[in-house]
């Protein structure tokens, strides 16, 4: 309980006083998308890194995660994806909601991806996001991402994704003399190593306004033919983060967590059904 008297009070007031709100990911996000740059170990929620990986996707599945962070349910984080192939591409949904009842925030995502030839995807994301303080405010964003995959070989792959790349500086204040907040603009350069079926690795650059470069490298090896470990690590917050799978017929169970050396421990668990039609 202590701690969440002194976690919420800060995690407000960084929404409030920042220059741009916060793109806020669960503490094991490369956990769930870490597969964007690879053509061998994609699942539903592999597009949630980079949309343009949907086009790499063989077939229709959904995903859900959820993730405790630091142990306290008041920062809970919980997402779905699903995606499915149409004649024109292949599309892609995803919600992400994080909070409790008394701070929230949601975001929905609708993604489009195509194949130009072999070696290029392109792929673009809108988005919906929305945040709620009970009985202060309630507020509403529409944004958009761009990005595109490169097969440079038959095993490796490079990507960028840019989230928000119209982002302007918004000069409004509130009653408080408080610049209004708006969305932050994220880029990404991404690169992943299909070394084999059973072994994958790779690494992201991410860069946000207002905030220092990110980099996040992980490996995933299969050393069953249904069971495979993931590891990674974010350099921003020095996070690390370690992963189960086990398959189960069409589905596929995960359990992860990751460990922030200051506030502890975030266990996740993840869900995946794919399906060949």
């Amino acid at each position: 309980m202590l701690k969440i008297v002194f976690l919420i009070p800060g995690f407000l007031g960084l929404c409030s006083f920042s220059k741009a709100q916060s793109i806020r990911y669960p503490i094991s996000m490369p956990y769930v998308s870490v597969t964007a740059y690879s053509t061998q170990q994609l699942d539903p929620l592999s597009f949630t890194g980079n949309p343009a990986a949907l086009a790499s996707i063989k077939n229709g599945g959904l995903g859900i995660y959820g993730e405790r962070r630091f142990m306290l349910s008041a920062l809970s984080y919980y997402t779905a994806a699903a995606n499915l192939n149409s004649p024109v591409g292949k599309m892609g949904l995803f919600f992400q909601y994080g909070g409790y009842k008394n701070f929230s925030e949601n975001k929905i995502g609708l993604a489009y991806a195509k194949a130009l030839g072999s070696t290029v995807d392109i792929g673009l994301q809108f988005n919906y996001y929305t945040y709620r303080i009970p009985g202060y405010m309630n507020k509403a964003s529409f944004t958009a991402t761009l990005s595109a995959i490169l097969h440079l070989s038959e095993r490796l792959h490079s990507g960028i994704s840019i989230f928000n790349p119209v982002s302007k500086k918004n000069q409004k204040t509130n009653p408080l003399g408080i610049a209004a907040e708006k969305q932050a603009w994220l880029y990404k350069l991404g690169m992943g190593y299909d070394a084999s079926s059973e072994f994958y690795c790779s690494a992201e650059v991410m860069k946000e306004e207002d905030r220092p470069v990110n980099i996040t490298a992980a490996i995933q090896y299969r050393f069953l033919k249904r069971i495979f470990c993931r590891a990674g690590i974010l350099t921003e917050s020095g996070t690390c983060y370690l992963g189960l799978g086990f398959g189960l017929g069409k589905m596929r169970l995960d359990i992860s967590g990751s460990y922030h050396p200051q506030v502890g421990i975030s266990p996740g668990i993840l869900l995946v059904s794919q399906w060949e039609k």
